[in-house]
């Protein structure tokens, strides 16, 4: 089986919080704003391409992402998407948005305003998002 190598784009402008057999789940660098990207593990570029499995299981992934996001940083709306137009890689962005933040009510992909996260607030989110990803469902889409 061919490695699987994740596009250059995204592991330059993100941090790698899970990795499994099926996707990897990165953090944009940028504080302003909770932006969180799913990238299956497929040479596939498009959601229509991935087999009805993988699309449950990722779909699963993106749910239990969202949900997390939810309670977690408190957004007046979760934007989710799958625009490949730089990065070819298949990736779902899940981004939670506020009325008050710096991109609204524009989109968040391009923008120009960016702050680095603090490392210890990766860590606080990485730690939070590693045991959202130890739950039963997560093992179970996982086999």
């Amino acid at each position: 089986m061919k490695r699987f190598t994740l596009d250059a784009q995204l592991e330059k402008e993100c941090f790698l919080l899970v990795e499994n057999e099926q996707f990897m789940l990165l953090l944009m660098d940028n504080a302003l704003i909770p932006w969180f990207i799913v990238v299956p593990k497929t040479d596939k570029t498009e959601w229509h391409e991935l087999t009805h499995s993988m699309q449950l299981q990722i779909g699963g992934v993106v749910n239990q992402l969202s949900e997390f996001i939810s309670d977690e940083f408190k957004p007046d709306t979760l934007n989710t998407a799958t625009i490949g137009n730089i990065v070819k890689q298949m990736h779902i962005h899940i981004v939670a948005r506020y009325y008050d933040d710096c991109y609204w009510p524009g989109v968040v992909w391009g923008g120009t305003q960016k702050q680095p996260y603090p490392l210890e607030e990766v860590n606080k989110i990485s730690t939070k998002i590693t045991s959202l990803y130890q739950s039963p469902y997560v093992k179970a889409i996982n086999k």
